[in-house]
């Protein structure tokens, strides 16, 4: 074939040098016959003449010529079987070899047959190079990424196990099937699956790396979607079903329904409160369950347990009514109060506002905990809507009826203080009478941030009532208005311009507090008043007089200054001697006078 080409090729060459011959010998022949012809006319003419003519000749040449290009697949025809070679027709006049080890031992073709190749060359003698396996690899590669975009279901062979997974022959490219992507539940041993054909769908592909991974757990999950939303379309409200515990969790329990799952929440398991599932349910446990809804939607179904068993409020007490007496016990905790179980599956609330006529109950678990037995009366009942409601401080008198008999503003009484706020104490003066005594009805003198630095929970305090609204249930007391107003005795004896002798208590950037003895009292000095006749500032526990500068009985104030002492005496000394000097030149004038007048009568007379 190779001969035939040269041939053909060499006849090629032959046929247009003699034209090209006859051409110039033309042309010779006219410039020997006409040496003043104008050649470049000539043929600008003769091509203005034939231009459309010439071209399509050339289109026609052209098309004959072979349009071959690199690394692209054509199919071919097997011509020759050698020893070493393959000979392949691709058409367009070029034949190629593909040498014979690319078969391997799978050599099923003879003369005539079809197949596929890569040009992977051409040389320079316009010989085409082949390649069989690198066409198929391409071509195989393609049909992966089909298979990828398109989502297509393909058969894979395992061929091997590794590390984490298997080893999927697909298209005779090698991909990877993790173990997690097998089958919905775990895989122990990987090796039953060697050697096995099976269906997989391609989820990844890498093309920086060559790798493909394939799945075929996402098949079974799709068969099961599938044959959970031909179930759930099935199901319907209140259809009652068979099932197994697969799954327990806080809130509820997972009901195997035979490849559908369904939830039965915790609320729906019991009529009376339970904490945790496993107390109605166990793992595996097989019962029957009533459908309570069905979201089509979103495939979710909501299942019950509880709704089998007759309603506890059916078994209740026909004679029940508002005022009857009922004993119970505290099952769940609320901050706005407690819910008491009356029987299993009937619960009634007791409200914060009515377990006690003590009115500051700031938390539920103030007074009841959970699993406290205790005795109410029944605010009210509704056995169509099962609602109930209770009341413990009706089964006492209200004590704050006639209270104002008891506690009139201005008379004293004992009480125990029980809570501390930011703004007072809470002070108890019998089983449901409570009063606030306020932070600065405490003491006449000490400065209190907060009533612990006063008092202690549970310690025992004189008060007398200072307001009462029995209406609003407000009582205020005080402690400090037990004893007379010391500010009003102060009045008299720290008086602005008196000086007393005092301690410095506590001193800070602005000044310092200090503290008196006889009687005891706290007075302020700023900073500046702190400086001594020497020029230094007074220190922490340093002794040594004031002088009141300033006094308010309203805010009880004291303001004090030890650097007023020595400086009013300064001042006064300096007073006196201005004093002394005006008093001499005034008794120097009166003498000149004196006898500048006995001067002017002696001249006179």
């Amino acid at each position: 074939m190779s001969n035939q080409k040269e041939e053909t090729k060499k006849g090629t060459t032959h046929s247009s040098d003699r034209i090209n011959g006859s051409d110039r010998n033309i042309k010779l022949k006219y410039q020997e016959k006409n040496k003043n012809f104008d050649w470049t006319k000539y043929e600008t003419h003769l091509n203005n003449e034939i231009q459309e003519e010439k071209k399509k000749w050339e289109k026609i040449y052209e098309e004959t010529l072979p349009d071959i290009q690199e690394l692209e697949i054509y199919k071919g025809i097997v011509t020759h079987i050698m020893d070493n070679n393959v000979i392949v027709d691709i058409g367009f006049k070029a034949e190629g070899a593909i040498p014979i080890r690319e078969f391997r031992e799978n050599f099923n073709f003879e003369v005539g047959s079809n197949m596929e190749v890569m040009v992977v060359k051409m040389d320079y003698k316009g010989q085409c190079i082949l390649s069989y396996q690198k066409a198929k690899t391409l071509r195989n590669w393609q049909r992966i990424n089909e298979a990828y975009i398109k989502e297509k279901v393909i058969l894979g062979y395992v061929a091997a196990r590794t590390k984490g997974g298997l080893i999927v022959e697909i298209f005779d490219i090698e991909c990877f099937l993790p173990g997690s992507h097998i089958n919905v539940k775990p895989v122990r041993d990987y090796d039953t699956y060697v050697g096995k054909t099976m269906e997989v769908k391609v989820v990844k592909i890498n093309k920086k790396t060559k790798n493909v991974v394939v799945s075929h757990k996402v098949l079974i999950e799709r068969d099961i979607e599938e044959q959970r939303k031909e179930m759930i379309s099935k199901l319907d409200k209140g259809q009652v079903l068979e099932g197994k515990i697969k799954n327990i969790l806080p809130y509820g329990a997972f009901v195997d329904l035979g490849g559908v799952d369904a939830l039965l929440h915790i609320t729906d398991m019991s009529w009376h409160h339970i904490n945790h599932p496993t107390e109605v349910v166990q793992l595996e446990q097989e019962l029957k369950f009533v459908v309570l809804g069905v979201d089509k939607d979103k495939n979710r179904v909501q299942l019950g347990l509880k709704q089998l068993q007759p309603h506890p409020w059916n078994s209740l007490d026909e004679e029940l009514k508002i005022g009857s007496k009922v004993k119970g016990k505290v099952s769940v905790l609320a901050d706005y109060g407690a819910f008491v179980e009356i029987i299993p599956g009937v619960e009634a609330l007791l409200h914060i506002s009515e377990m006690s006529w003590y009115s500051d109950l700031s938390s539920t678990q103030d007074f009841v905990q959970i699993g406290d037995e205790l005795e109410a009366i029944i605010l009210t009942i509704d056995r169509q809507e099962r609602k109930m409601s209770l009341s413990i401080k009706q089964l006492t008198p209200d004590p704050w009826i006639d209270i104002q008999k008891k506690y009139p503003i201005g008379s004293k009484h004992m009480g125990f203080v029980r809570k501390f706020t930011n703004f007072g104490v809470f002070l108890e003066l019998e089983k449901g009478i409570s009063g606030i005594i306020y932070t600065n009805d405490l003491s006449w003198i000490k400065k209190i941030k907060h009533p612990s630095e006063f008092c202690h929970i549970n310690d025992q305090l004189e008060v007398i009532v200072l307001f009462l609204d029995s209406q609003t249930r407000k009582l205020n007391l005080g402690h400090k208005q037990l004893t007379e107003n010391p500010w009003d005795k102060y009045e008299k004896i720290y008086y602005v311009g008196s000086i007393h002798n005092g301690m410095i208590e506590n001193l800070f950037d602005k000044g310092a507090y200090i503290q008196f003895i006889d009687p005891e009292i706290e007075a302020f000095s700023p900073l500046r008043f702190l400086e001594k006749k020497d020029g230094s500032i007074l220190k922490k526990g340093e002794k040594i007089n004031f002088k009141v500068i300033e006094f308010n009985k309203e805010t009880k104030k004291i303001v004090v200054s030890h650097t007023a002492i020595y400086r009013d005496k300064e001042q006064k000394k300096e007073q006196r001697m201005r004093n002394r000097k005006f008093e001499k030149s005034t008794l120097g004038d009166i003498v000149g006078l004196a006898k500048l007048k006995e001067k002017i009568e002696k001249e006179k007379k």
